[in-house]
């Protein structure tokens, strides 16, 4: 919900409140308003209770990952969705590597996501001139 929105939808409660009921009524708009940040405050301690059980940057798969993600995707939705938090690699890029050592990078603007980039294991081995594990012929 857009932040203006959510202002608006509150004064609107309380001022609405106060006008049907009294003094009551507002008291029960600002009340649905503790509430309903309650709630949310709660949901943002389950994801972080959630991601601080897991290894730091690392997401079951990284090519499922990179398939679920969309522009505009909120970054407590992103935490939840990979089930911990990114290694930080840039000011505004995350990362996330699996086991296999794909990785996908995040880049956030004002905690929303805009772009990503899916590196392949192999491919990483191919552009640095690492060694491979399988032996040569």
């Amino acid at each position: 919900m857009n932040r203006l929105a959510g202002i608006l939808l509150a004064l609107a409660a309380i001022v609405a409140g106060s006008v049907f009921f009294g003094w009551k009524g507002a008291i029960l708009g600002l009340s649905c308003i503790v509430f309903f940040l309650l709630l949310q405050f709660s949901q943002l301690m389950r994801v972080m209770r959630t991601a601080q059980n897991a290894p730091l940057g690392h997401v079951a798969s990284a090519v499922m990952l990179h398939s679920k993600l969309h522009a505009g995707m909120k970054l407590l939705d992103l935490i939840r969705m990979c089930g911990s938090l990114g290694v930080k690699v840039d000011p505004n890029t995350y990362r996330w590597t699996d086991a296999g050592g794909d990785a996908v990078d995040v880049v956030l603007e004002r905690s929303l996501v805009t772009r990503w980039t899916l590196i392949r294991a192999a491919d990483a081995q191919a552009h640095t001139g690492a060694p491979s594990d399988t032996p040569a012929a």
